[in-house]
């Protein structure tokens, strides 16, 4: 990683900067059901004091330089509009999971890929990986788009645990390792 406070990341449409103790408040009014049905461990409702907390744990794990959880606001107003997540992985810490999520306002917009770009190739520098997987239920179309749209490919199927329902669930795993990024020039712009 390259040092705490990570750099932003500056697409045509958004900033992407390390989540804030500001962004409490929109964070829980965005964690609406039709959000959290998707995510393992987001859970609905999300209170502001559940937000808050978990803003404090994502700014320590940038500090440790164990994940970093960024904001995905627009450019112009800085108005949030959801995360978008890396977290190393337990047993591998070359490997780290790709998260994301966006209120359901900004659904079908491209701004998830549009982030996902950004973030993918700052990552595997930010925290020095070999490779980064991502995983959807199987019928979650939306984020495997967002998912071939950063360049991961489908690896495998898997069983995790969402805590966020206390259960059991498949999921498609997709990855992509370091070599197979395409240089195809920054889809971003970061600035300290």
């Amino acid at each position: 990683m390259s040092g705490f406070p990570l750099p932003i990341l500056d697409t045509s449409r958004l900033r992407l900067r390390l989540v804030a103790p500001e962004d409490a408040e929109p964070t829980a009014a965005l964690m609406t059901p039709a959000v959290s049905r998707w995510l393992a461990s987001w859970p609905s409702p999300l209170t502001v004091a559940m937000a808050r907390e978990r803003i404090a744990a994502a700014r320590a794990l940038a500090e440790a330089g164990q994940a970093f959880s960024l904001a995905v606001t627009t450019r112009s107003d800085d108005a949030l509009l959801g995360w978008i997540m890396l977290h190393r992985a337990g047993d591998d810490p070359r490997t780290a999971t790709l998260g994301y999520w966006l209120g359901e306002a900004h659904h079908r917009r491209g701004y998830l890929p549009e982030a996902a770009r950004a973030v993918v190739p700052a990552a595997f520098a930010w925290l020095d990986l070999d490779r980064i997987e991502a995983s959807a239920h199987p019928e979650n179309a939306a984020s495997f788009a967002v998912m071939r749209a950063c360049g991961l490919t489908f690896r495998r199927e898997a069983v995790m645990h969402a805590p966020a329902r206390q259960r059991d669930e498949t999921v498609h795993v997709y990855g992509i390792d370091r070599d197979g990024l395409t240089p195809a020039g920054p889809p971003g712009t970061a600035r300290r």
